[in-house]
């Protein structure tokens, strides 16, 4: 009985954190392949590794993170470039969960009306699928036209709003993230 509800706890707090919280961050680790994963390569052409990084949370992975810029970006104008950003979860996660943190991390960027509260949550509810340990979350930022999202490998629902996809990227990349050692093995290799 006791180990069932240690582990509901470390569920619930793994999911409540999943984007931002108390976080232990590994060292970058480098993906297998440095280059765009093959199904969003077109999206940013030109596109080069630029860091990795693994979200750790009491103790638990949470997920693995790589980001790919375009050769000009600068970190301290993530918003003004293309770019993919992926996560490989290594825990199961609601997407639920996820778009509802997502929201509370992009505060951190810049206000959020209500109503852009509402339409955004409910498209991040329809773009983000539960994941399991394995499952990939790739993102690419258009700064001109928005956001698009794959599930491993499968695209869906885009998000057509350039300020939503500046604050969702921004979770990550912004100097207001709430965790500025992912951000910083992230754009290890990226211009400052």
């Amino acid at each position: 009985m006791q180990r069932r509800t240690i582990l509901k706890y470390s569920t619930a707090s793994a999911t409540a954190f999943a984007l931002g919280g108390a976080v232990l961050l590994s060292h970058a680790q480098t993906p297998a392949s440095p280059q765009p994963p093959t199904h969003v390569a077109e999206a940013v052409p030109g596109a080069v590794f630029s860091g990795s990084a693994r979200l750790r949370f009491l103790g638990f992975d949470v997920y693995d993170s790589a980001l790919w810029v375009t050769p000009g970006f600068k970190a301290a104008n993530y918003a003004q470039s293309p770019l993919i950003l992926e996560l490989t979860y290594l825990r199961s996660l609601g997407g639920q969960a996820i778009a509802k943190r997502s929201i509370s991390e992009m505060r951190r960027s810049g206000p959020i009306s209500a109503e852009q509260e509402q339409r955004w949550l409910a498209a991040m509810q329809q773009s983000f699928a539960d994941v399991k340990s394995g499952d990939r979350i790739t993102g690419v930022h258009n700064p001109v036209s928005g956001a698009r999202f794959w599930f491993n490998g499968l695209a869906r629902a885009p998000i057509n709003d350039a300020e939503f996809s500046r604050l969702f990227f921004g979770i990550w990349l912004s100097s207001a993230t709430s965790e500025p050692g992912l951000r910083t093995a992230l754009l290890a290799n990226a211009p400052a």
